[in-house]
């Protein structure tokens, strides 16, 4: 029977990277970090549970290709009938929708899903902080002596150690814009009305720490739905601003991100950067397109009559980017397994386009990467039966096996995209990225 201490901490931000530092010597973690104290104007999107939330030393794990992975996943949930933390990676795609395949290569290898029903779970909520254990496996004593081992980690002594390498795309600026010139072929031609089209860029021979890799992505890219994951030999650093689904008792909400410009260097400039984008025609567009998309996902799980649009065209500044957000809601019918709401919705419609499936054809056909976990879902699940899963994007993917590093970046291509504005786009989302894969060493 799992049991619950309390505890007040002086310094959350240092406990914060003490935890991480701690908990990285073991082969599954989950360290869900929304970045509260760090954050702009995100009172609206920001609605997590906690401040940090993490899944410590798998008791048991489910790991599995796509074939029947939600019926798994609801299987393992309930035999448990306990916390969970885990990744859905995109490729379950093809899990929802018989006719989906993925071929295309795969740098990184990471499972198509995996879950873990973790010894320890970590919660902080300001300055309070709940760390949930199993009688069996600790005494209190046990846990406050663990805890004061945490506070005394001395971080000074930690730094990021790995060899410089070069980071190569998967895609030639021109063989993307012959990409979107046929995208856009089809959108003519009426087969789809918006795609979100993907590149890769890979590092070899990359040996790092990859939990200082995610500290040090977080320190210049705080967003309120950043993660690290590991699971054996592969590691996820993601800085998304974006969530996938949450449920909290009946109430399903989703957040998707369309639309983003640039982060100016001064206010008057920053305020002018979100009203052009908050007044750009192709933006609003797009995000009300994948707001359509969301209600009708949402549609195929909600009891009659209860989607509705909480806000449209929310205009959201981070670090690196201001976004375009929008909040869509739902109640989840009594009739539908929770499971079968992340499946119905899955994967996010911001990271496919319209109509959906077809969409996502294309996407095989005109990328030439396995997205892997790369615009899935990593999340946690809780006793209630409550759920909060982010979008992965904005991430680092690494696989200390081969000492591979990938990230992914893409863009909505629609009828009145601009093929040089959408490359450009990708780095501007990718800036963070780039920016930590290069640096030689840093303290």
């Amino acid at each position: 029977m799992r049991k619950s201490l309390f505890f007040n901490l002086t310094s959350p931000l240092l406990f914060k990277s003490q935890l991480l530092q701690w908990a990285s010597q073991f082969s599954n973690l989950a360290f869900l970090n929304s970045n509260t104290t760090g954050s702009e104007n995100h009172s609206n999107i920001n609605v997590n549970t906690y401040d940090l939330v993490v899944g410590v030393d798998a008791i048991c794990e489910l790991k599995c290709s796509f074939e029947g992975a939600f019926k798994q996943l609801e299987n393992f949930i309930e035999s448990i009938n306990d916390w969970c933390f885990g990744y859905l990676s995109y490729d379950l795609k093809n899990d929802v929708e018989k006719t989906l395949f993925s071929k295309n290569q795969d740098s990184l290898e990471f499972p198509d899903l995996h879950f873990f029903q973790p010894r320890l779970v970590f919660m902080l909520k300001e300055t309070r902080l709940e760390v949930s254990f199993f009688e069996n496996n600790y005494a209190e004593s046990q846990l406050q002596k663990l805890i004061e081992e945490i506070n005394s980690i001395d971080l000074r002594n930690e730094f990021i150690r790995y060899n410089a390498a070069e980071i190569q795309a998967q895609v030639s600026k021109e063989n993307y814009f012959k990409n979107v010139a046929a995208i856009k072929h089809h959108i003519q031609q009426g087969d789809i009305y918006e795609l979100n089209y993907c590149i890769e860029f890979v590092t070899q021979q990359h040996q790092v720490q990859a939990h200082l890799l995610y500290e040090q992505l977080n320190s210049i890219s705080q967003t309120p739905m950043s993660c690290y994951y590991k699971s054996d030999f592969v590691h996820l650093c993601c800085a998304s601003p974006e969530r996938f689904l949450k449920k909290t008792g009946t109430k399903l909400i989703s957040q998707p991100i369309k639309g983003t410009r640039k982060k100016g260097t001064t206010e008057v400039e920053n305020n002018q950067l979100r009203k052009e984008l908050l007044n750009d025609a192709k933006e609003r567009s797009e995000n009300v397109m994948i707001v359509d998309l969301v209600r009708n996902d949402l549609s195929r799980s909600a009891s009659k009559g209860s989607v509705k649009v909480e806000e449209l065209f929310g205009v959201y500044s981070f670090q690196q980017v201001h976004q375009l957000i929008s909040t869509v809601s739902c109640e989840l019918s009594s009739e539908i397994h929770f499971i079968d709401a992340i499946k119905n919705a899955f994967p996010m419609g911001s990271m496919t386009g319209a109509p959906k499936v077809r969409a996502m054809q294309l996407i095989e056909q005109f990328e030439n990467s396995k997205r892997g976990a790369y615009s899935g879902a990593v999340g946690y699940i809780t006793p209630e039966k409550d759920f909060d899963f982010n979008v992965v994007i904005r991430s680092i993917l690494h696989n200390s096996k081969t000492n591979t590093s990938s990230f992914m970046v893409g863009s909505a291509i629609t009828a009145n995209s601009i093929t040089e504005n959408e490359y450009d786009e990708c780095f501007v989302k990718a800036a963070a990225l780039f920016q930590v894969i290069e640096k030689k060493q840093q303290h």
